[in-house]
């Protein structure tokens, strides 16, 4: 073990895995001499070479269509697009084609592909790259959609989704890429639908994705003295959902408070909602389920203005407090 960042993590997930599978192959805008926008594929082009390193004109849907083509002919293409802004422009190949095929050929068919994005804000990137996308695709039958919070869990979860033999949409958070943490220096995989209770805790219940579970662990140490205990858990996939760990963290605790970066409404807080309400959980509550999320609007370029648009620690631990102080049972 040693602490290496989000992005490190990364880029060593992709090395290992050209290393040890000549069907692996990546592509992307930039990803070569350049290294990719955030650094992801730095050094790898001089390793593998410009036939698995392929940089590729700037055009999402040719990105999308190759890869699904060389996924069922046998390879294992990981796909970066650089903001996840930019997936409105690979639709059909993903939607249409990729989530579809395996269901359509009775089986017989596998895409083996997997597409890295980064989304989320707090860069000043402004509305055309800074949106929270993956609830989209989560919706779609056919695809798996995993989103980490730290370096441990997307070298592992990357590894996972590049041995899958179904299109994997990998989401990274742009302000995570910084952040580090202890990993294994070997390859090593982590089950896709599997959560993690990164804090425990005796009160509520906050499931939280992305950067907002920095943000609820931060809120959590902050609250511990006050003696609100939070239990924090980062679902890491979203499909297919770890519904279990969630469930019995609610009968548990009583209190459920969702977090996550994308715009609240129509997002996947609800879904997770609707799954405790339609279950025996929801015997167990003491309060109503709160939910944070994004403001209904285009992501601002303004700092402040960017940084209201979205769930902050204030935020989360007002809410936890309303929680456990106005709904007393």
């Amino acid at each position: 073990m040693r602490e290496i960042t989000y992005i490190q993590a990364v880029n060593e997930a992709l090395d290992e895995a050209l290393a040890t599978n000549e069907e692996v192959f990546l592509m992307g805008e930039d990803i070569g001499v350049y290294g990719g926008g955030f650094g992801a594929t730095k050094g790898l082009v001089e390793k593998y070479g410009k036939k698995r390193i392929r940089s590729t004109p700037i055009s999402e849907s040719a990105i999308a269509g190759t890869a699904v083509g060389a996924a069922i002919t046998g390879m294992r293409p990981v796909i970066e697009l650089q903001f996840s802004d930019f997936i409105t422009i690979a639709m059909d190949q993903l939607v249409n084609q990729a989530a579809k095929m395996h269901y359509m050929y009775g089986g017989k068919v596998n895409v083996p592909l997997v597409m890295r994005t980064a989304g989320g804000s707090g860069t000043g990137a402004a509305a055309q790259h800074s949106q929270s996308l993956e609830n989209w695709m989560a919706h779609i039958p056919g695809l798996k959609v995993i989103q980490p919070s730290n370096a441990y869990d997307a070298k592992g979860l990357l590894h996972a989704a590049i041995e899958d033999n179904n299109p994997v949409m990998f989401y990274e958070h742009k302000l995570c890429y910084k952040l580090s943490c202890d990993v294994p220096n070997e390859k090593y995989t982590i089950p896709i639908g599997v959560a993690a209770i990164k804090q425990p805790g005796t009160d509520i219940t906050v499931v939280a994705t992305g950067v907002m579970v920095h943000k609820a662990l931060d809120v959590a140490k902050k609250l511990a003295p006050t003696g609100i205990s939070l239990e924090v858990i980062d679902p890491r996939t979203l499909v297919p959902l770890d519904k279990e760990t969630i469930l019995k963290s609610v009968i548990k605790t009583g209190r459920l408070m969702i977090v996550h970066e994308a715009v609240k409404e129509s997002g996947f807080g609800g879904e997770i909602a609707s799954i405790v309400v339609e279950s025996e959980a929801f015997y167990s509550l003491k309060a109503p389920i709160k939910r944070l999320g994004g403001a209904f609007i285009p992501m601002p370029y303004q700092k402040e203005l960017e940084k209201a648009a979205i769930p902050q620690c204030e935020d989360i631990e007002a809410a936890a407090k309303t929680l456990m102080h106005e709904h007393k049972n």
